[in-house]
């Protein structure tokens, strides 16, 4: 009964609504948004969504050398400012939004109708955003594509959770081909959930899905010590399917935190496809530093690793189970 225990908790935390959880609150996310406008002829309105950003207190030093701030004309700006340009802003122009964060997902506005929504780097205490990406110009879409790519590797790379999960899955497997096989699942499944979210096939709650995630990793931990008890479970014979139903609910995280940073309208399957791409490249470089390290570690280490899988079982569970503990407040709202 105790295997069913943690599938029934898991569907648990994927049912609870979360609808009073922020999915883009700047205190957790670092991540803020803003509105760009045009509204007239060299005239735009720079707007930000999240009160929780510093006000904008100084036009002169995130606007262009050629622009000014100018009278709102009764368009009631909660936090931001209207502006006016010597020339239309292009390609070569940036903001400096001065705000000490990750980033900030700009989504733009044009006088002919198109748009575009982007996410820019934050760095020693700004964030630049460059006008060229927002706008439909030559070399736009390799920009975009080389962003998402980075961006894929950085989150599977810095994503603790998603990598312990595979480290799971190294610790459970034995055998290169079915090693193969479990990662490809695991590849396969959350591939095709990031991208139904992201097209709008699957609702998504922010909040219970990572709480399931961390609740999966328990689990897989579960299985790496009993493991050496002689145990067999299905997680044993066909590790290829449990990677490919937990790999469902990774991708689903993948979503949250492409959902964090926004997809340029006009390019949507281009910067999708290689956010993906970015999060196999990570996924894959960190599976071979893991078998680099144990063919060139030699058998005296690798023997003492096998001994010591339980204790790293244990290891993995007790942060997981820290981490389902953490991330169980925002499903209540708190």
């Amino acid at each position: 009964m105790a295997k069913w225990a943690w599938l029934v908790a898991i569907v648990v935390c994927l049912a609870w609504p979360a609808s009073a959880a922020e999915a883009h609150d700047v205190d957790v996310t670092s991540i803020a948004r803003v509105f760009l406008e045009e509204i007239g002829p060299r005239r735009y309105l720079l707007s930000v969504v999240d009160a929780q950003v510093p006000a904008l207190t100084d036009p002169a030093a995130v606007l262009p050398a050629d622009c000014l701030q100018v009278d709102d004309a009764g368009l009631r700006i909660v936090s931001g400012f209207a502006f006016e340009c010597a020339s239309e802003l292009d390609a070569d122009d940036t903001l400096m939004l001065p705000w000490a964060l990750a980033g900030v997902v700009v989504v733009a506005r044009w006088g002919d109708g198109s748009g575009a929504s982007v996410y820019f780097r934050g760095s020693q205490g700004r964030v630049p955003v460059a006008l060229g990406d927002l706008r439909a110009v030559p070399g736009s879409r390799a920009r975009v594509a080389g962003t998402y790519l980075r961006l894929g590797a950085e989150h599977i790379l810095l994503g603790v959770d998603h990598l312990l999960f595979v480290l799971g899955l190294l610790l459970l497997v034995r055998g290169l081909a079915p090693l193969v096989m479990t990662v490809t699942a695991f590849t396969v499944a959350h591939s095709i959930t990031l991208g139904a979210s992201v097209f709008g096939l699957i609702p998504l709650d922010r909040a219970p899905i990572e709480a399931a995630i961390a609740l999966s990793i328990v689990m897989l931990a579960r299985e790496i010590v009993v493991a050496d008890r002689g145990v067999v479970h299905l997680t044993h014979r066909m590790p290829w399917l449990v990677a490919f139903v937990f790999g469902l609910l990774h991708g689903l995280g993948f979503a949250g935190a492409l959902g964090d940073i926004g997809l340029p309208e006009s390019a949507i399957p281009l910067a999708l496809l290689f956010f993906n791409l970015g999060v196999e490249a990570g996924q894959l470089a960190f599976v071979l530093l893991l078998l680099a390290l144990h063919r060139f570690a030699g058998g005296w280490v690798a023997t003492r690793l096998l001994r010591a899988r339980p204790v790293m079982g244990y290891a993995l569970g007790a942060l997981a189970t820290l981490w389902f503990f953490q991330r169980l407040p925002p499903i209540w709202g708190g």
